[in-house]
């Protein structure tokens, strides 16, 4: 079983002959425990073209020091990534299945091999406060890393400073500026590995800049989702929560802009890929909809007057449906193995990177996008218009959903009267998702109470949910016409 640590880290560039400076006087630092000695010796897997380099991400097994094991560093922002540790084992030929797995959004069934081996020669000291709790852990590095692909070595001295659990960015920041004034400052390379291999990652293109374009605007969208949907994956795959939710979103958001905008990016290019789309994010539905129904369920009791709870409610409701959400997850998980998921996957990336872009890409974004978000709207009309029974008013709910998405989009163009028609949007979507909520729950509910009595237990709990699931589709119905008629139409300045 793997463990999961955040660190938050800065790395520095050591010139020759350029020592340490006295950092025990900043603010906060009672003491500075070391220097302590460590050799560490570390091999560093990827494919052969360097995909998790590229992605920014570091799978290594080492030996030595307080955390030998295999690693696994995904990252979170800037100077902060979460490290996925297991156990060092035996050496092998292949890192460990569980790792391998929260890598496929990028390896995508490739093999991981050796890529680079690297031995460092570190001295580290601790700062602490006056409790003895570490602020910052320092740490000196004489490093000798080879290439494996060619037998090069490249050898350097380099500084990490890392943040301990008592301590806080403003400290880091303090010694960034007691380092830069002895000359040692911040490297280019968030790893020792992309330092070593520089030369084999070429520098990704310049994103196109948002909010002069319709295509500059609608890709930016898209690449953002692209981001969402491989930041998801691995998350998906530990069960960490909400990570399904967020997942499915992004795979909808794309799907929505690329019907959306189909006069930007051209559509019959993408109809494929929409479909992929709409597949992954059914399968991840699977998953979510057990997931939230049995929430909801489980608070909606936990709420009873406990006279009105009888029978063993909350382990009927285990029963139902852990097995359903453990067969959703293991079938999310094994699409997400599957050669067409990574199909998917490529042809996202093929997208992002050489969008079909149509001659409306290239006009400005604030006189063409408007016009196919108020194409987006009409059809939400269309729809609302006649709402009347689960079915339209369910289709309604897919309408504004899409609608919504395109307000997204364009967002950024027309800043706060975009937000504010965003915000009124998702309150109508927020409704009509609380109506379908309870379309879906009260067949099963139904099940519930009938199976209880099946079994000579009582039912009356589960009746007394469905009825409750009754009035909230009826209010829903009686408040629509209302939030729909002050939505308005979307105009954007």
């Amino acid at each position: 079983m793997s463990t999961s640590v955040h660190e938050t880290e800065r790395k520095y560039e050591a010139p020759g002959g350029v020592a340490l400076p006295e950092l025990t006087d900043l603010p906060g630092v009672a003491a500075t425990a070391g220097p302590e000695q460590q050799r560490l010796e570390a091999v560093y897997y990827d494919t052969v073209d360097l995909r998790l380099a590229r992605a920014g991400l570091t799978l290594r097994r080492r030996t030595g020091g307080d955390d030998a094991g295999w690693h696994l560093k995904l990252p979170v922002d800037e100077d902060t990534r979460e490290e996925v540790r297991l156990p060092p084992g035996r050496a092998a030929k292949h890192p460990p299945k569980e790792l391998g797995s929260l890598v496929q959004v990028h390896v995508r069934g490739g093999e991981l091999a050796p890529v680079a081996r690297i031995q460092t020669t570190r001295q580290r000291w601790q700062l602490v406060d006056e409790r003895g709790q570490l602020l910052v852990e320092v740490v000196e590095d004489l490093v000798s890393a080879q290439d494996v692909a060619d037998e090069s070595v490249d050898t350097w001295r380099e500084i990490e400073v890392e943040l301990g659990e008592r301590g806080d960015t403003a400290l880091l920041d303090r010694v960034e500026e007691r380092l830069a004034q002895a000359g040692i400052v911040r490297s280019t390379s968030s790893a020792k590995l992309t330092r070593l291999l520089a030369g084999r990652l070429a520098p990704e293109p310049p994103a196109p800049e948002p909010g002069k374009t319709a295509g500059g605007v609608v890709l930016a969208y898209l690449r953002e989702q692209a981001d969402a949907l491989k930041h998801y994956d691995p998350k998906v795959r530990r069960q960490e929560h909400d990570a399904v939710h967020q997942m499915r979103v992004a795979t909808r958001r794309m799907r929505s802009a690329l019907q959306a905008f189909g006069k930007i990016v051209e559509r019959d290019r993408t109809r494929a890929l929409t479909d992929e789309l709409k597949w992954i994010a059914g399968v991840l539905g699977d998953a979510r909809d057990a997931e939230v129904m049995r929430a909801g369920f489980e608070e909606h009791v936990a709420k009873l007057d406990p006279d009105l709870v009888l029978g063993t409610v909350s382990a009927e409701l285990t029963r139902h449906f852990a097995p359903l959400e453990a067969t959703a997850h293991e079938s999310a998980t094994t699409a997400m193995e599957s050669r067409r998921y990574f199909a998917l996957l490529d042809a996202v990336d093929a997208l992002i990177a050489d969008p079909p872009l149509t001659p409306l890409a290239a006009t400005k974004a604030k006189k063409t996008l408007p016009p196919l978000v108020e194409k987006a709207y009409r059809r939400l009309a269309a729809s609302a218009g006649n709402a009347h029974d689960d079915e339209s008013l369910h289709d309604s709910r897919k309408a504004a959903k899409r609608l919504r998405y395109a307000v997204e989009t364009v967002e950024p163009v027309f800043g706060k009267s975009a937000t504010k028609y965003r915000k009124r949007l998702k309150d109508l979507q927020t409704l009509l998702g609380d109506h379908q909520d309870s379309v879906v729950a009260r067949p099963v509910l139904r099940e519930l109470g009938g199976q209880a009595h099946r079994d000579g237990g009582n039912g009356f709990t589960f009746g007394l949910l469905y009825g409750m699931e009754l009035a909230k589709a009826a209010r829903v119905e009686e408040r629509f016409p209302e939030v729909w008629a002050g939505l308005g139409t979307p105009k954007f300045a």
